[in-house]
This record gives structure tokens, C-alpha cells and sequence, in this order.
């Protein structure tokens, strides 16, 4: 039977809150604390976020290879409980190793998630004629990072960071409990033709090659900012020692901006949008390195958190819509990539802070390497509007 949209829509919120921004983005508020408390340096930070990433990698690359047009409801909520113990594990062992297993472990897991809720919710919104709602969805990952971020600064004063893995996993357990009742699958046959437009084998490869690099350059460029930007603000005098403030904001703004970034897509165009998109993401980012106020990193903060969601949200709804029949491998394929960039962008950025004891080069770094993403999609804006030209006629 074809699901209620809404149901729909508040499972993949949750599933994402869950595997994104716990499983996933938890990390990033917790870290300043870890180091001061289990007293490791910059430089392990970075491997231990590449890590997670590794595992993102390789569970986007296995999402690939496994077939996933069938039972992928029930593949959901099974790496949806993994995610939950993974995160669970990270507050009841103290070894870096056991560490560097459990992110690994959790990076798999988000990649499945994120793959299977993502296509499967998909498919099911697009039957229905709403694929617009896709955006609500993807707005969980910046709820799931504001609620977290709010939780973080009280878990750890009482419990220490132990406690915030172990309250976040609580939590994330609790809201498995809505995804299994929501996200189930969906067996009816699509009675109405999808909006697709036809595009020829080898004008296909040619732009998913465009959007599979960029993809990829964003996903190296924007982590560096969304793994150290609490760290960053948490050695700058102004937020006195309590920068997860940042965080905080950095998820309020992501709540709205996949509704927002999928309007202006589907209005002006997902590439036109992906690309202003991505030059406003660089600015966000090198900003704390033009300055440490604390004006600076609010404002990195909101422009960062406007944006980088809204680069899932437009760039999944634009090859989901040209492959209606492939979702989930496409989107493995795309996950795959951003995944190598995510993996290599903390150790690069963990180590050339440690060498030079200051984050202005990594961060002016990522922002540089987010620009080029942003310049790639210049054949894509040609492209899409070509399309748009043919459709007319």
C-alpha cells in the first residue's frame, strides 16, 4: 500500500537525526572536551574524525555493491541499532583504539542510513508526486545538530564527555522507536509517469562526472569546518570556554535551509542554486581565519549551516531525478565520493594544524577547495539549462 507522505517524511527525519547527527556530527561538540579530558593532541583529533569518515567510505562503497532495491526498510532499522550501540560504545571505553574502531563502525552504519532512508524515501515522495518534501527530510540532520548541541554542554557538566556518547545514544534509541513505526517499505507499482527528462547514455556520464567532482571536493572542503569548528571557537578567549554555542547555531540554520535550497532549486535551477550555494559555503568558512572574534565565527556559523545540507538536498534531488530507476545506486556512487573527500579533510587539517599550531591554513585551505567544487558546476548550469530549453520546446 502507498505509505501517508508525512509519515514518511518524519521517519527520514528522525533516521538522519539518529545516524547524521548523532552517529555522525556528535563528534564535533564533543571533541574540544574529549582533548581536554583525555588529553590528546589536534593531530589525533584529525585521524580520529578521518576514521568515521573511512568507515562512511567504505559503507557508501559496500551500499554500492550490495543490492538495495529490495527489503531496505528492514536493512534500515538494522544499522540503525548498530549506530545506536556504536555511539553507546564510545562512552564506555576510554582507549584510543577501541575509539578508532567504534567511529569507524559508525561511519559505516551512517553511510547505510543515510543511503537506504535517502533512496527509499525518495522513491516513495516521488510516487507521490511530492519529492519537493525531500528537503523536510534532510532538515533532521540539522535539527538532530541543534538538539544535540544543546544537550552536549549539560551532559558533560554533569556526566563528562562519557556521559554525553552515553545521553546522545539514550536518546538516539528512544527515536529509533518512530523510524521503525514510519519507514517501511512500499509495494505498490507507480501509476503515473515521473517527471523525467530523457537524457542520452553519454550526456548522462558527462554530468554525473561534473557532479560526482565536485561532490567530492565539497565533501573534502566542508568537513574541515564542520569537525573543528567548536574545537576552533573553544581556544578563542570570547566564548569563554563554552563555544557550543556554534554548534548550536550551525543546526538551527540547517533546519530550514533543505526546504529553502530545494524552492530555489527547483525554481532557478539545482545547479545554478548548487553553485551559489557552495560560493556562500567558502565564505563561511575562512572567515574565523580572517578573524577570531566572535561575531566571525557566528556568522561562519549561519552561512555554513545554511549551506551545507542544502548541498545533499539539491545534489541527490538532481541525480534521483534523472535515474528514477537506480536511486540508491546513484546515490551510493555520490555518497562514495563525498565520503573520500570527508575521510581525507580532517587528517590533512589535523596535521598541518599541528605543524603550524594555527587553523588559518586548513581552513583557508577548505574554502579555497569548496570554491573549485563550486566552479565545476559551471557545465552543469549550461546543462541543466539546455534541458530546461528542450523541455519548452
Amino acid at each position: 500500500m502507498s505509505r501517508n507522505p508525512y509519515s514518511i517524511v518524519i521517519g527520514g527525519v528522525f533516521a538522519l537525526f539518529i545516524a547524521m547527527s548523532i552517529g555522525r556530527f556528535a563528534y564535533t561538540p564533543i571533541l574540544p572536551f574529549m582533548q581536554q579530558e583525555a588529553e590528546f593532541s589536534t593531530r589525533f583529533a584529525g585521524f580520529l574524525a578521518s576514521s568515521n569518515y573511512a568507515g562512511y567510505l567504505l559503507g557508501a562503497i559496500i551500499a554500492i555493491v550490495v543490492p538495495l532495491k529490495r527489503n531496505r526498510a528492514i536493512f534500515l532499522r538494522v544499522t540503525i541499532i548498530f549506530s545506536v550501540l556504536f555511539t553507546l560504545l564510545m562512552g564506555l571505553t576510554y582507549s584510543h583504539t577501541s575509539w578508532m574502531v567504534w567511529r569507524f563502525f559508525s561511519g559505516i552504519t551512517s553511510a547505510f542510513v543515510f543511503v537506504l532512508a535517502s533512496s527509499l524515501i525518495l522513491d516513495q515522495l516521488a510516487k507521490q508526486r511530492k519529492l519537493g518534501w525531500v528537503g523536510i527530510m534532510y532538515g533532521g540532520v540539522g535539527l538532530g545538530i541543534f538538539i544535540s548541541g544543546l544537550l552536549v554542554p549539560l551532559l558533560i557538566e554533569n556526566f563528562h564527555y562519557q556521559g554525553a556518547w552515553i545521553g546522545l545514544a539514550c536518546l538516539a534509541g528512544l527515536l529509533s522507536i518512530i523510524v521503525f513505526l514510519t519507514i517501511k517499505e512500499d509495494t505498490t507499482e507507480p501509476t503515473v509517469n515521473l517527471p523525467i527528462t530523457p537524457i542520452k547514455p553519454k550526456k548522462k556520464t558527462k554530468w554525473l562526472l561534473w557532479l560526482l567532482a565536485s561532490y567530492g571536493l565539497e565533501g573534502l572542503g566542508y568537513i574541515v569546518t564542520g569537525t573543528f569548528i567548536v574545537a576552533i571557537a573553544q581556544q578563542t578567549p570570547s566564548f569563554g570556554g563554552n563555544a557550543t554555542s556554534v554548534w548550536v547555531l550551525v543546526g538551527l540554520m540547517a533546519i530550514p535551509s533543505c526546504v529553502i535550497w530545494s524552492y530555489f532549486g527547483s525554481k532557478y535551477g539545482y545547479m545554478l542554486s548548487l553553485m551559489i550555494l557552495l560560493l556562500i559555503q567558502a565564505v563561511g568558512i575562512v572567515l574565523p581565519a580572517l578573524s577570531d572574534s566572535s561575531f566571525s565565527f557566528y556568522v561562519s556559523a549561519i552561512l555554513f549551516g545554511a549551506t551545507f545540507m542544502g548541498v545533499t538536498t539539491l545534489a541527490t534531488a538532481f541525480a534521483r531525478d534523472r535515474n528514477p530507476l537506480g536511486s540508491a545506486r546513484v546515490i551510493a556512487i555520490m555518497t562514495t565520493v563525498y565520503a573520500l573527500g570527508q575521510m581525507i579533510g580532517p587528517s590533512i587539517a589535523g596535521v598541518l594544524t599541528a605543524e603550524t599550531e594555527s587553523y588559518i591554513g586548513a581552513l583557508s585551505g577548505a574554502a579555497l577547495v569548496v570554491f573549485i567544487a563550486a566552479l565545476f558546476l559551471l557545465p552543469l548550469v549550461k546543462h541543466e539549462r539546455a534541458e530546461s530549453k528542450d523541455d519548452v520546446n
